[in-house]
């Protein structure tokens, strides 16, 4: 979707550039984790059984851990990354917990997390066809969100809903308004 400047009555495109690395999507974005996401920042590059997590961040809300993968080009498949991340959590729970604990200096405890809560978000310029197509499943615990970087230094974020996820939120906002 285009963007513009407004001058006057006149609109000027606003161009869409490219992110050198993969590094600056994720400084930018880990910079920023509470204004984007609401997520409170544990780690970057966390390493753990032959796997690196680009950022490991913590829901306060839903007391839930948030495994965030960026993405530079297209890759054939996010979803048995983000899969293999939510098995590497699920199955190493202390270790997760033993890094918030001593990046945050907290004493969060195994009970206190909601595990089923956990989530795996992509952040990528641009996705295929196929990983749109893989998110349309229910409670899906991954998330696809494109980033998108402009000439007038301003970034867009923008969540990639299935479908059915799209209209359940419509309906829900709608119910809201006439309560």
């Amino acid at each position: 979707m285009p963007l513009f400047n407004v001058d006057n009555t006149k609109l000027e495109p606003i161009k869409k550039i490219p992110f050198s690395l993969e590094r600056d999507m994720q400084k930018l974005t880990e910079d920023n984790l509470e204004i984007i996401f609401n997520l409170e920042f544990v780690a970057t590059e966390f390493q753990l059984n032959n796997f690196r997590i680009d950022t490991l961040a913590y829901d306060k809300e839903s007391n839930a851990f948030v495994i965030i993968e960026y993405k530079k080009e297209r890759n054939f498949s996010v979803i048995d990354q983000g899969y293999a991340y939510l098995g590497l959590l699920l199955n190493n729970k202390a270790d997760f917990i033993l890094e918030y604990n001593e990046k945050m200096d907290k004493s969060l405890k195994r009970g206190d997390i909601d595990w089923s809560q956990s989530r795996v978000l992509f952040v990528a310029p641009s996705f295929t066809t196929h990983q749109k197509g893989a998110i349309e499943f229910k409670d899906l615990p991954m998330e696809l969100w494109e980033i998108s970087k402009y000439d007038n230094d301003s970034v867009l974020f923008n969540q990639l809903k299935s479908h059915l996820n799209y209209v359940m939120d419509l309906i829900k906002q709608a119910y809201e308004k006439n309560i």
